[in-house]
């Protein structure tokens, strides 16, 4: 019985999974929305202006946005699609955690994986403060169980053997994959 109510988790997690890999695909398949924020990863956003809200970022009051740095396009629909997904899973994992019928190992399971899941948080941000730290534009991170891909800004002169170097230190030593685990990626602006 305790199986199957795990199995059920799992099963509802992979479920929310298709459904939004479903939706980003049938979404990029509507040639005539072009300026909605639905063309992640294409280099025809990066770097260009948009009029989608869901795209505009706004600093804080009293703060300016750092020259350089994109406050719209892939970086920023890439932050927010990564943080809808995670609130989706961590919001189904609470509700297996707070439920009165759960079993107890269905709990210890779901609690792991929102521990889980706030370690990942924690390292994504480390990992994009720092690399901007080190001189780049803009940084978005991503970290799975197969390891950890970070998306950064191009540079004038592309990267080179030195910035991946540099990127792929500062993943390592705050997740602790190796270096083959490592996927760097320029986003063409």
């Amino acid at each position: 019985m305790k199986l199957w109510k795990r199995n059920a988790v799992v099963a509802a997690i992979v479920l929310f999974v298709c459904v939004a890999v479903y939706l980003n695909w049938s979404y990029q398949q509507e040639p005539d929305q072009v300026d909605v924020g639905k063309t992640l990863g294409q280099a025809a956003l990066v770097g260009s202006t948009t009029n989608d809200p869901l795209l505009a970022v706004t600093p804080a009051p009293g703060e300016s946005a750092a020259p350089g740095t994109t406050a719209t396009g892939y970086f920023a629909s890439a932050r927010l699609n990564r943080q809808q997904a995670r609130d989706s899973a961590l919001g189904m994992l609470q509700e297996t955690l707070n439920s009165v019928s759960a079993e107890e190992v269905a709990k210890a399971d779901a609690g792991a994986a929102i521990e889980t899941l706030a370690t990942t948080t924690v390292s994504e941000a480390q990992i994009e403060n720092l690399v901007i730290a080190k001189g780049y534009a803009d940084c978005v991170a991503f970290v799975s169980e197969g390891g950890v891909s970070v998306v950064v800004a191009a540079t004038e002169n592309g990267l080179q053997d030195a910035d991946v170097a540099r990127i792929a230190e500062i993943v390592t030593g705050e997740t602790g994959v190796s270096a083959s685990q490592i996927t760097i990626i320029e986003a063409e602006g």
